[in-house]
């Protein structure tokens, strides 16, 4: 199967082992006659694919048992709201860090709920992220919210942050699964699918269970997680495909050596892909070396045509989804899990091809 190396940031590349075992598998499920997409969410044979993906997604992360996984609908978006909803347990405080658009969008929805305040904002360019030092915590706060990889502007936390006894919120849609995770230091992850998990429409919650109980009057009863956590992520029909893939991506992780043989893999190719931009004085990274992303580099050509000249070329040599987020436009280079080391190679290939009769 020739298959195209797709940059996009999301809907993003899924592996080629699982894209073509789901092929294989999408007409006739197991010998059933029909297709998974077919087959009842509370039949013994999705609730099987369920588990299975539950277990393997625990063992690649090492969830403890005090921690509920959630397989859910609306994306990472949903999750803005539903966080404060179920979180704030009676308080009116909740705190935020704000170092791109996704973190601002979170902090937006969120002040719809509660008071938000903003601990840090990297604008205007949010090409870094201030120093702890300077940040504005509340102690009052319920939880505190952060974005530890932006995907729009390929800023990245390579830290935690500390903040004390108060639970940490993490939006992990574009770093889950890139590199072994501490559960333990987060009150709640979510994470939207489609990225390092499978297709869009899915989100993964992995939150603290005495997190759980005091979901704000009102609250959406498909919103509440101890609703969900109560009746195994059913509460409502669940987006079965979407988590059949998820199962199936949970797999390929562990056969390629789990999340430290991807950390390896994934640092290497952040690497290699930042070494020759900043060995170049034709293309440039605006990120602060320090909070560059190893899941999604940002890079410019010079100019707007020049921009353009580069990315129509790129499709024509099989490099796809080059193109800048809107806001920012210029190029970047979603390089996932699912994207081998080839295809950086190949994007560094056509990169310097494209200096040399362009410069």
């Amino acid at each position: 199967m020739t298959r195209a190396y797709n940059f996009s940031a999301g809907p993003a590349m899924l592996p080629s082992a699982v894209i073509q075992r789901a092929q294989a598998e999408l007409a006739d499920w197991r010998g059933s006659g029909a297709s998974v997409m077919e087959i009842s969410h509370r039949g013994g044979a999705f609730l099987e694919v369920a588990e299975r993906a539950e277990a393997c997604l625990r063992e690649l992360l090492q969830i403890p048992e005090h921690y509920k996984v959630l397989f859910l609908q609306g994306g990472a978006s949903l999750q803005f709201a539903a966080v404060p909803l179920n979180l704030l347990r009676g308080k009116g405080r909740a705190d935020y860090l704000l170092t791109g658009l996704w973190g601002k969008k979170a902090y937006a929805e969120g002040g719809r709920y509660c008071e938000a305040n903003v601990v840090c904002d990297a604008a205007p360019d949010y090409s870094g992220i201030p120093a702890p030092q300077g940040w504005n915590l509340d102690g009052r706060a319920a939880f505190v919210h952060y974005t530890p990889n932006e995907t729009i502007g390929g800023v990245e936390f390579h830290y935690v942050p500390d903040t004390g006894e108060i639970p940490l919120v993490a939006d992990m849609s574009s770093t889950i699964l890139s590199r072994p995770l501490e559960v333990e230091r987060f009150g709640l992850i979510y994470a939207g699918a489609q990225k390092n998990i499978g297709p869009a429409g899915l989100a993964l919650v992995i939150v603290r269970e005495d997190l759980l109980g005091a979901a704000a009057e009102g609250t959406p009863a498909v919103m509440n997680y101890r609703l969900q956590a109560d009746n195994g992520s059913m509460y409502n029909t669940p987006p079965t495909y979407s988590w059949y893939l998820a199962g199936l991506v949970f797999e390929w992780v562990k056969e390629q050596g789990g999340v430290r043989a991807m950390a390896a893999v994934n640092k290497r190719k952040a690497d290699k892909l930042y070494a020759f931009i900043d060995a170049s004085d034709y293309y440039a990274n605006p990120v602060r070396p320090d909070c560059r992303s190893w899941m999604n580099v940002p890079f410019t050509a010079g100019d707007g045509a020049r921009d353009k000249a580069f990315l129509s070329g790129a499709e024509r040599a099989g490099l796809l989804a080059l193109k800048g987020h809107r806001s920012v436009g210029g190029m970047r280079a979603s390089i996932y899990n699912a994207m081998p080391e080839e295809g950086v190679d190949a994007l560094i290939a056509y990169m310097r091809d494209f200096e040399q009769r362009n410069g």
